[in-house]
């Protein structure tokens, strides 16, 4: 599945990412609980095709120009949303704590013909959301699930109308249900906010700021 506005030069480094993330699935299952815990930071964790399809679909049909990504990693999902950004004529701005994640997304962005389209801030998460202005026109939030709650509640006034924020993880791993539950709790307690549960990739929430 893939959009078919996507071009061929971002539709390569889609595929590059996604073979990688096949590589390390079969590493994972090789790995004891100890080491695959010491080596999490090693691996792609990707939102995958689903989510990175849907994320550009509403970016485009949004017309989303302030683009918010919270939590870069390697950069896969960045590379959806700066697809959807350079057809708005917008920006990314994404999130994330190691440096060296960044320096992978930049040369992927760069193959993808996508780097004047995303700003990266590193550093801590919130720290650096609490500094921002907004208003931001589309949201992702995927980073470590215990930040999910004060990640909105900072965001919350960063919205612009009609404004979609997206969770990734709401169902899969199992390990990280008691903190989307959470989140998902807090975010339908937003008056202003309307949401709903996909069954997309590894389960997402969907959230819009009337």
């Amino acid at each position: 599945m893939q959009p078919a506005c996507v071009d061929e030069k971002v539709l390569s480094v889609i595929r590059d990412y996604e073979a990688r993330a096949e590589r390390e699935e079969q590493l994972w299952s090789t790995l004891s609980a100890e080491e695959a815990e010491r080596r999490l930071d090693e691996l792609l964790l990707p939102v995958g095709r689903a989510t990175g399809t849907l994320l550009n679909v509403i970016g485009r049909e949004a017309q989303a120009r302030r683009i918010l990504e919270v939590g870069s990693s390697y950069g896969y999902s960045t590379t959806w949303l700066a697809d959807a950004a350079r057809a708005a004529s917008g920006k990314v701005i994404s999130l994330e704590l190691k440096a060296a994640k960044t320096e992978y997304a930049r040369a992927q962005l760069s193959r993808a013909g996508l780097a004047a389209y995303v700003e990266f801030r590193i550093g801590d998460a919130l720290e650096t959301l609490a500094a921002l202005a907004g208003p931001f026109d589309l949201v992702l939030i995927d980073l470590w699930k215990n930040l999910y709650v004060p990640v909105f509640d900072l965001l919350h006034p960063k919205l612009a109308p009609g404004a979609i924020v997206v969770a990734d993880n709401m169902l899969e791993p199992e390990s990280a249900r008691p903190h989307a539950e959470a989140y998902r709790r807090r975010v339908r307690e937003a008056r202003d906010m309307t949401s709903v549960l996909l069954n997309v990739g590894n389960g997402i929430e969907v959230s819009r700021y009337r």
